[in-house]
């Protein structure tokens, strides 16, 4: 099994995902592309000692962007990528909390 920090990479903090943690008990994260459910789940009792009542994942791929400086660059006529990435959405039990921030 790999270590838990190879699994998550980074919590997603946006507006939608702050109301699921306040309202719902529900985290997002970046996780690695290859982790499957079990160990992210897994990943997330090692690293905060909580217990994950649910996992859903879902793979983003990435989109084309054109350089801002396209006319400049030596290959103005090929686009860039952003990378391609992963995300879980964990759900936690009745009252376990992780703290991703401090709130003051």
């Amino acid at each position: 099994m790999r270590e838990a920090y190879d699994v998550i990479y980074a919590p997603v903090i946006t507006e939608k995902s702050s109301r699921q943690m306040e309202s719902s008990n529900i985290y997002t994260f970046i996780v690695n592309k290859d982790a499957n459910k079990i160990e992210i789940g897994q990943a997330i009792e090692k690293l905060w000692d909580v217990t994950v009542k649910d996992v859903r994942t879902m793979r983003y791929s990435g989109k084309t962007k054109r350089s801002q400086m396209a006319r400049l660059a030596r290959n103005a006529g090929t686009p860039g990528r952003r990378p391609s990435f992963k995300k879980a959405v964990i759900q936690l039990t009745e009252g376990d909390h992780i703290e991703l921030y401090e709130a003051d």
